[in-house]
């Protein structure tokens, strides 16, 4: 069965990926954990998925009106078919940090520019995301900013920002966030021209000197004729915003964490680990591969294994990346892209700019049904190349008692690791077929004891296990 280097690749994989099949697991393993996470750090090493293949296949996914949860079809396509896992990863993570909804922006393209935005620079400097982020059109929309003018001052992006993209509550003033305002005025979008018939055009970003307030402002205890780009240099010189990242990092990567509305007032389960990771921002300048580097060197990240409940998002791209055959953008991709919606987390989406509430608030009984049943209806069918390749593996033990099956799925389904009660009834249910003979099928799908196989898949991913990373 697997080895501790094995194991640790997982853990690895599942936190800076989306998971990774046996096969790539050793290739891993004998490549060794600190190369491994060198070269999930440094993502221009690898491939990534093709946007023009998407958009050939789907022309009208560009700038189009589309149905709820089809727009984010072109995502689901690079989160299964990127090599660049933690660059994606990274993604998903700004997406849920700074959270911009297509349900007020309307146009599905430009919350998607914003992803490719976080793609491009998420692993990079948070003082020049945080910038653009701030030039960004869907953001300047999301929260207003259109409408922050030097005669009328609108609070929501100077609010927003302090609260939930950098500090936190309980950092700053009400006046803070009145000057942080004043300071972004005349930050808005372009002149758009008119839709035509076929759908949108790109939205822009212009700077309105007449419009902008540049009367002295005084934010943080500093004060000045401060612009946009001073709010935002002060911000990342602030210990509670080192502080701050470093907890949503910590929740995201290593272990779930309250949510953030309560952080004011409930201190994180590790307070060495976030002050570590502060510090690596700090001295870094800023710089998130950095941090990232610190956090899975750590041990507080090796060891904490299975301490997170994957997000609808995790769940879906993981199970679609271990069974395979989505690497084409066949029909139906739109379908399935809607699939982490169905279980509350519906991508370019998110309910509010605070997000969505990770950890156990992903799970209720109706989530919980449609994360079971997505995940068996996959892991069932043996034809499936992934689900093919394990069973393959099982063929090569030979025959098996009910024992060594139910170690030799949950060994291959992860390693999973789950409490001996679990294990028993798995190996009670295998008992009652016997042991697993392997008979002359011509494929794994002709022959009874891989659909064996795949039933002890599907009984494994309705565990309470499969539901962690």
């Amino acid at each position: 069965m697997a080895s501790e280097d094995i194991k640790l690749m997982a853990h690895l994989m599942r936190r800076g990926g989306f998971g990774a099949s046996r096969d790539e697991l050793e290739a891993l393993a004998r490549q060794g954990y600190e190369a491994t996470v060198e070269a999930l750090l440094n993502p221009e090493t690898q491939e990534p998925s093709d946007h023009l293949e998407f958009l050939r296949y789907h022309p009208g996914f560009w700038k189009t009106i589309t149905s709820p949860g089809m727009g984010s079809a072109p995502w689901l396509y690079d989160l299964i078919n990127t090599q660049r896992v933690l660059q994606e990863k990274m993604a998903l993570f700004w997406h849920q940090v700074f959270a911009t909804g297509q349900s007020k922006i309307d146009h599905w393209h430009e919350v998607q520019n914003q992803v490719d935005m976080f793609r491009e620079l998420g692993m990079g400097d948070y003082r020049e995301l945080l910038l653009q982020l701030a030039r960004n059109p869907a953001m300047i929309y999301w929260l207003d900013n259109c409408d922050n003018h030097a005669y009328a001052v609108n609070e929501n992006w100077g609010r927003e920002l302090l609260e939930l993209f950098s500090m936190g509550v309980g950092n700053y003033t009400e006046d803070d966030v009145r000057e942080c305002s004043r300071a972004f005025t005349g930050w808005t979008l372009a002149p758009m021209i008119p839709r035509n018939a076929h759908g949108r055009y790109d939205w822009g970003f212009e700077y309105r000197e007449e419009d902008h307030d540049d009367d002295e402002k005084t934010f943080l205890g500093h004060t000045g004729r401060f612009n946009g780009e001073d709010i935002i240099d002060i911000i990342c010189q602030q210990p509670a915003t080192a502080r701050f990242i470093a907890r949503h990092l910590y929740n995201f990567f290593v272990a779930d964490e309250a949510q953030v509305p309560a952080w004011s007032v409930t201190p994180p389960q590790d307070p060495e680990a976030i002050e570590t990771l502060a510090n690596a921002f700090t001295e870094s300048n800023y710089n998130i591969t950095e941090v990232l580097r610190v956090l899975f060197l750590s041990d507080f990240f090796k060891e904490a294994r299975y301490a997170k409940i994957k997000s609808p998002a995790e769940l879906v791209v993981s199970t679609l990346r271990l069974v395979g055959g989505y690497e084409f953008p066949a029909p139906g991709i739109g379908n399935l892209s809607k699939e982490p919606g169905y279980m509350g987390q519906e991508l370019l989406n998110p309910p509010s700019v605070e997000g969505w509430h990770t950890g156990v608030e992903w799970i209720n009984s109706g989530a919980l049904m449609k994360r079971v049943n997505f995940a068996a209806d996959m892991v069932g069918d043996v034809s499936r190349p992934g689900v093919a390749a394990m069973v393959d593996r099982l063929r090569s033990l030979g025959d098996l008692t009910p024992e060594a099956l139910v170690d030799g799925c949950l060994d291959l389904m992860g390693p999973l690791e789950v409490r001996e009660e679990n294990r028993q009834q798995l190996i009670d249910h295998a008992n009652e077929s016997g042991a697993l003979r392997w008979g002359d099928g011509n494929g794994a799908g002709t022959d009874p004891a891989a659909e064996r196989v795949g039933e002890m898949l599907q009984l494994i991913v309705s565990m309470r296990e499969f539901q962690y990373a």
